[in-house]
C-alpha cells in the first residue's frame, strides 16, 4: 500500500520558486522497457531494440533507450518526487522547452531527476501554471541524459467570492 505524500500549499509553492525542490529515487531503464517502449511507438530501430547489431555497429556498445523514453519518464520520476499541491484536482502537461538529449541512455543503466522549480503562477481561472528545470542525470556519467524546461498545469478549486 503506498504511504500519502505530504501537500504543499499554494504559498509554499510559490516561496520555493528558484529552488530544488526534489531528487528522485534512482530507476534503471532495462531492455524489456526499450522494448516495450519500441513497441508502443512503433520506433524499432536497431540501435533500441537489437543489442548484437547496436555493440557491432555503433559506438554505444549496445543498445540504447530511445530519447522520448527518457522524457516520458518524468512523468513517473516527478510523482515519486514532487509533493502534491494542497488541493489540486487535476494536473496536467502543458509543454517544454529547450529540450536537449545530450547523452544516450544504455539499457540496464539506472536514471533519476532532478527538479528545479522556475516559476508558479496563480492564474485567476484557478489553474497554476508551473515550469521546472529538469535534468534526468545517468548514474555514473558525467553528461545528463536530458535537460528540459517542463510546464505544468494544476487546477485548484475556484474560490467563490464572499460579499
Amino acid at each position: 500500500m503506498e504511504t500519502p505524500k505530504q501537500t504543499i500549499t499554494t504559498d509554499d509553492l510559490i516561496a520555493a520558486v528558484g529552488t530544488e525542490i526534489g531528487v528522485s529515487p534512482w530507476r534503471t531503464v532495462s531492455q524489456t522497457m526499450i522494448d516495450r517502449f519500441a513497441d508502443a511507438t512503433d520506433d524499432h530501430q536497431f540501435i533500441h531494440v537489437d543489442p548484437e547489431r547496436a555493440a557491432r555497429e555503433t559506438p554505444f556498445g549496445g543498445t540504447i533507450a530511445h530519447g522520448f523514453l527518457s522524457l516520458s519518464l518524468l512523468s513517473t520520476l516527478a510523482y515519486e518526487t514532487i509533493p502534491p499541491l494542497e488541493g489540486a484536482t487535476v494536473g496536467i502537461n502543458y509543454g517544454f522547452d529547450e529540450i536537449r538529449f545530450k547523452a544516450p541512455v544504455k539499457s540496464g543503466a539506472r536514471v533519476r531527476a532532478r527538479f528545479l522549480l522556475v516559476k508558479a503562477n496563480v492564474r485567476p481561472s484557478g489553474w497554476i501554471e508551473v515550469a521546472h528545470d529538469v535534468t534526468i542525470e545517468i548514474e555514473g556519467s558525467k553528461k545528463p541524459a536530458l535537460t528540459a524546461r517542463w510546464l505544468t498545469l494544476t487546477q485548484l478549486p475556484r474560490q467563490e467570492e464572499t460579499s
